[in-house]
């Protein structure tokens, strides 16, 4: 059985939105294009004039599952972006000069009990992921459903927020990549360490309000990661369906 690129997904706006790609070209030593360029601050936030800043300055999934309901389509040529909730409606923007009407959007979403957010922030050269390293995640199908079948409960990939979904992958196999290349279509990947989660994975994508206790389960196996980050070494596009090779 060969392991596949099943799905790939980015995220405009740090912990808000997520969005499908058939394709997407990607060079060494950088993001996924796209991905995680803006979050929102909020009246707390320290953060500079630009660059990468902490994930705590920022509106995030894990103080407030609603979040984690949200859609999100960019407009690659005109830069504006569409998101949408089920209680909240939708919401046209352009993060460039748009950005009073999309803060007035989510603060009907965000708790008053939590510090209002108040400035779109971009990070300019570098993503706003939740390390300052030029890193992509990557997740196994298998290993979500592995994890959904000890809850009981069937759980959806969004809750990971990962950028490349593989598919055809023996439960937890990818914990041993850690260390080694893997070849996507085109493109080769160092894979650097795996990811330790937080309570937004406790949220339901559909609902905005948390279902599983993700974390217990992860514990019960002994650790508290879910996925993996990796550097990409040599660029190229990769598509859905394209065969991923192991060392």
């Amino acid at each position: 059985m060969t392991t596949r690129l099943a799905q790939i997904w980015r995220h405009p706006v740090k912990a808000i939105g997520r969005e499908a790609l058939d394709e997407v070209t990607l060079a060494p030593g950088a993001w996924l294009p796209q991905d995680r360029v803006w979050a929102i601050a909020h009246e707390r936030a320290k953060v500079p004039g630009s660059g990468w800043a902490h994930k705590i300055n920022f509106l995030r999934g894990d103080t407030e599952p609603a979040l984690m309901a949200i859609e999100s389509s960019l407009d690659d040529a005109t830069g504006e972006l569409t998101m949408s909730h089920p209680e909240a409606g939708q919401v046209r923007f352009n993060p460039e000069n748009g950005a009073d009407v999309f803060l007035e959007w989510i603060a009907g979403i965000w708790s008053a009990d939590l510090p209002a957010p108040v400035s779109l922030y971009r990070g300019g050269d570098a993503h706003l992921t939740d390390v300052p390293d030029p890193w992509i995640s990557i997740a196994s199908l298998g290993s979500n459903r592995a994890l959904g079948q000890r809850l009981g409960q069937d759980l959806s990939p969004h809750r990971w927020r990962a950028n490349l979904w593989l598919d055809r992958i023996a439960p937890w196999a990818e914990k041993e990549w850690v260390g080694q290349t893997i070849a996507i279509g085109e493109v080769t990947l160092k894979i650097a360490c795996e990811i330790t989660r937080c309570k937004a994975t406790m949220a339901n994508p559909e609902t905005g309000r948390r279902d599983a206790d993700t974390l217990a389960a992860l514990d019960a196996l002994g650790h508290q990661e879910f996925g993996l980050y990796a550097e990409v070494v040599t660029g190229g596009t990769i598509r859905s369906g394209d065969k991923v090779v192991t060392s």
